[in-house]
């Protein structure tokens, strides 16, 4: 379901950004639709969900608070988290989930590279199973507002309103037990019941009250609309369409193009388009449709049409409504036209900054296999992988690991090409099993990348809309077929192509993107197909810090001002105030608590039944403690900690400046503070 919708605004260039400060309650509200009531989780109770404002180079502080019986994380689709993997949101990837009753705040800068976006509260171990507005968890646009734009007689466009409209799915069952039934078989999920336009499947779905139920949106004749459109389906490329009217993209992924009309837009899952709508036609109402497009026969789809409708301020409203014909699902003309027509602006305000050269050139098959389930319907189960690796997600946040130097949590020695090289579009080898593994793929800061997205015929051709986390990068070129590393180069676009952060490889075809690694941290890639994404089809970039102070992971998690208690370079003063305090009960018995006097000097206390020199270390600094304004770190004392488990970060606990036993856990609850005996 729709969760909340941020806009980014221009900021003037004197202008160094404020500090924005949100709630978000994840609650579970029940809504009808398709004459079916069902409870599905919302944020602050809304569906769609709210708004929130932003001008770009503004600080967004948003405080999820977890009031549902599942492990949540929201992830932000589409913002560049530069520098801040800790707020990007995928489980077990940047962080571990929100435990039911918790919370966690995050943190990030609004760029123009990331101004619109989705943020999804997501399930503990599949993370990005509810991107759909339409199903159980909230989404979120975050739209920008696209450069002057003019008509060919260099007259300004009129804008009058910038409008979102998000396209998803819904389910009539619990979106918990289609994929828990799913995973028990071996088999693909149930598609969904209908297609949604901001929450709604329209007039034509089937349902009688559906009548009353479609979203209507009034234009006044003569007067240009932005339209933000957002694909959050979990499982399927949508056409767009409005009746009788053409459509002029600006903007794709948050980042201008070119500008082109056309009557029909093609949006995978994860995707965003703008697109310019003038209300030329006569008065009326005109039908808006969102309908699939998969063009691969082996693949089951939901066949239903999402609609809506346009309406003329001055139309009557009981007037009959203008409709169109959906596209054939398997039209694969018309969605290389809209594809191929996408050209990056490339101006000089806004270049396109193409890596030249490549460090790493990667070539990674996308596909899908069969592994042994003795368990399962047919003694086997459907699986997906990236060079034939299935990943398998880990108990502990990757960027954790990486941050902290934890062993045993994954490796780096993902496979930069195919481990056997083979037919790839063809029907692939006898042997159709994957390998499982946590395995990353680590590069040094500033590599510039190629990337080869590669369809596989394992099973069955189709396309796979692949989405990058914290990078945008360049569509330097696409084809059907096999890749072929001595002809195919020849064809890139290295002057103006589009820039996304998800793109859509071809069924039985190729894609390859190029762009520059100059953001560290860990950093997911994945099938945006959820029932792909579920099944294995994802990997993850580890980037290594860069040499400056402003190329490293911020020093961590950003729901609040942290101590780190880890072997890192001092931290510079900063202050941790009253109000971003948070407390997570730790199973460990709490001491009496004891207030701490001005500028204390913390005594050490002896290890507890281990001599081991590992399970201690020191963190100096001094604590200045301050009644209302918080507590002063600086450099100077020091606090004695004992390894649990990890390294995590902590934060001082309790509302009134105490320190004790009890310090509050961002992660786990694995690290004992020692105030003085």
């Amino acid at each position: 379901m729709a969760g909340s919708r941020l806009g980014v605004l221009p900021a003037p260039v004197a202008d160094p950004g404020r500090t924005r400060h949100h709630k978000f309650n994840v609650v579970a509200n029940n809504f009808t639709r398709l004459c079916s009531a069902k409870s599905i989780i919302t944020v602050n109770g809304r569906f769609p969900g709210p708004t929130l404002y932003a001008r770009e180079g503004d600080t967004v502080i948003v405080k999820v608070a977890n009031h549902v019986q599942e492990n949540v994380t929201i992830h932000w689709h589409g913002i560049r988290q530069l520098t801040t993997g800790w707020a990007d949101g995928p489980a077990y990837v940047t962080q571990c989930p929100i435990q039911p009753g918790q919370n966690y705040a995050y943190n990030f800068t609004s760029r123009a590279s990331a101004a619109r976006c989705c943020g999804t509260p997501t399930s503990c171990g599949r993370e990005l199973r509810s991107m759909a507005p339409s199903s159980s968890s909230p989404n979120a646009a975050f739209p920008i507002p696209s450069p002057r734009l003019t008509k060919k007689s260099s007259s300004s466009w009129t804008l009058i309103c910038r409008l979102n409209l998000i396209s998803a799915e819904w389910w009539k069952s619990d979106v918990e037990a289609v994929i828990n039934e799913a995973l028990q078989s071996g088999l693909a999920p149930n598609v969904s019941d209908a297609h949604t336009i901001n929450g709604h499947a329209g007039p034509v779905s089937g349902c009688a009250s559906s009548a009353r139920d479609g979203f209507t949106l009034l234009v006044d004749q003569g007067k240009t609309y932005l339209l933000r459109i957002i694909n959050a389906a979990l499982n399927d490329d949508l056409f767009f369409k409005v009746a009788g009217h053409l459509m002029t993209v600006v903007e794709v992924d948050a980042t201008y193009t070119k500008h082109f009309t056309i009557d029909t837009l093609l949006i995978a899952p994860g995707q965003t388009t703008n697109v310019l709508l003038t209300a030329d036609q006569g008065a009326g109402r005109y039908l808006v449709t969102a309908s699939p497009f998969m063009d691969s026969p082996l693949v089951a789809v939901d066949n239903s049409t999402g609609t809506a409708t346009v309406q003329y301020t001055n139309a009557v409203p009981t007037s009959a409504i203008a409709t169109t014909k959906p596209p054939p699902r398997n039209s694969t003309s018309l969605a290389s036209q809209f594809i191929d027509s996408l050209r990056s602006l490339n101006s000089k305000q806004y270049p396109a900054s193409v890596p030249s050269t490549v460090d790493h050139s990667l070539l990674f098959t996308v596909g899908l296999g069969v592994n042994p389930c003795p368990a399962c319907t047919n003694g086997s189960r459907v699986v997906a992988a990236m060079n034939n690796v299935t990943f398998m997600m880990p108990t502990t946040a990757l960027l954790q690991a990486h941050y902290f130097n934890t062993s045993g949590v994954f490796t780096t020695d993902f496979p930069g090409q195919p481990l056997i090289a083979f037919n790839y579009t063809g029907s692939g080898p006898n042997n159709t099993q994957t390998m499982n593994g946590t395995r990353l793929y680590r590069l040094p800061y500033n590599a510039s990348v190629q990337l080869v997205l590669q369809d596989t015929g394992i099973i069955g051709p189709e396309s796979h809309p692949i989405h990058l986390h914290g990078y945008n990068f360049f569509v330097v070129g696409r084809g059907v077929g096999n890749y072929d590393p001595a002809t195919s180069p020849s064809k890139f676009n290295l002057v103006d192509p589009v820039e996304r952060n998800t793109v859509a490889v071809p069924s039985a075809g190729w894609t390859a993107i190029r762009f520059r690694a100059d953001n560290p941290g860990v950093w997911f890639l994945h099938c945006h197909f959820e029932v792909h994404t579920t099944w294995g089809l994802k990997m993850a970039f580890v980037v290594d810090d860069g040499p400056g102070p402003n190329q490293i992971v911020w020093t961590g998690p950003p729901s609040a001002k942290y101590i780190f208690l880890a072997l890192r370079p001092a931290l510079p003063p900063f202050r941790l105030h009253r109000r971003d305090h948070r407390v997570l009960r730790s199973s460990l018995p709490a001491p009496l608590r004891r207030r701490l006097p001005q500028s204390p000097l913390l005594r050490r206390r002896p290890p507890r039944g281990s001599s081991s020199l590992l399970s201690f270390f020191l963190v100096l600094f001094t604590l200045n403690f301050r009644m209302h304004r918080g507590f002063l770190l600086d450099n100077g004392n020091y606090l004695l900690a004992e390894l649990k488990k990890n390294i995590l970060p902590v934060e001082v606990d309790g509302p009134c400046g105490w320190i004790s036993a009890s310090c509050c856990f961002q992660y786990h609850e694995n690290i004992l503070i020692y105030t003085p005996a």
